[in-house]
């Protein structure tokens, strides 16, 4: 079998890092998904605005020539550890597949290359190839009671996130507020925590440098790449 894409992701994220780890855990995060022509008709999405969520089918495009493996160390055990890949979400796949439960936050049917589907929470890079669509059903898509494996064992400790005044000067008040919420996760590899090391991440064109020390969080630079 053969699967097309039916259309691509556009996010601030032009590359991995800093992307949030799972969908969900960024609700506000802005993102919107163009249809390639063929699939570009407004009767294909009849119906799709009165779900409030909808699952995302998508390819990690950027792991297509990577090393498979039976195991993998999820980030979230801090890379020491190794689970079977079927028991993870790592990008690491068989058949580079992901799934990711957004909030659908419209369809603009007017746009110039509509309609655009317009979602929150994603957890996808600038340019992935979406490969379906399908509606959230809470009736049977919803298991509040159920286990959630090794990812029980870590609690998310958020960051104090300080960003300097100046970067109104790049970013919204909206756009600010969604980033501040990113950099709290930290989106530095689990193993990483050294005081004295800078990282970098770009959202929205702008490239940004940040240090972190202890569980303060301080952006130190911000450029814009547009």
């Amino acid at each position: 079998m053969e699967i097309q894409p039916i259309g691509f992701f556009r996010s601030p994220f032009a590359q991995k890092f800093g992307i949030p780890r799972q969908s969900g855990l960024v609700e506000e995060l802005e993102g919107e998904i163009f249809l390639v022509p063929e699939w570009r008709k407004a009767e294909a999405l009849r119906g799709l605005e009165d779900f409030d969520y909808v699952w995302l089918i998508w390819g990690f495009s950027e792991h297509v020539g990577a090393k498979k493996s039976a195991t993998v160390r999820p980030p979230l055990l801090g890379g020491n550890r190794r689970m079977g890949v079927f028991a993870t979400r790592s990008p690491f796949r068989p058949n580079n597949l992901g799934l990711s439960s957004v909030r659908l936050s419209g369809i603009d049917y007017e746009a110039t290359d509509g309609p655009v589907v317009k979602v929150l929470g994603a957890d996808l890079m600038d340019g992935t190839p979406i490969y379906d669509l399908k509606p959230y059903l809470p009736y049977v898509d919803s298991h509040p009671d159920a286990r959630g494996g090794f990812t029980e064992e870590r609690q998310w400790n958020l960051l104090n996130v300080k960003i300097p005044d100046e970067m109104g000067d790049f970013f919204t008040s909206t756009q600010i507020s969604t980033l501040k919420r990113i950099l709290e996760l930290d989106p530095r590899p689990h193993y990483h925590d050294d005081a004295g090391k800078e990282y970098g991440l770009t959202f929205c064109g702008v490239d940004i440098r940040f240090r972190v020390e202890g569980d303060c969080l301080k952006v130190i630079e911000a450029k814009n790449n547009r």
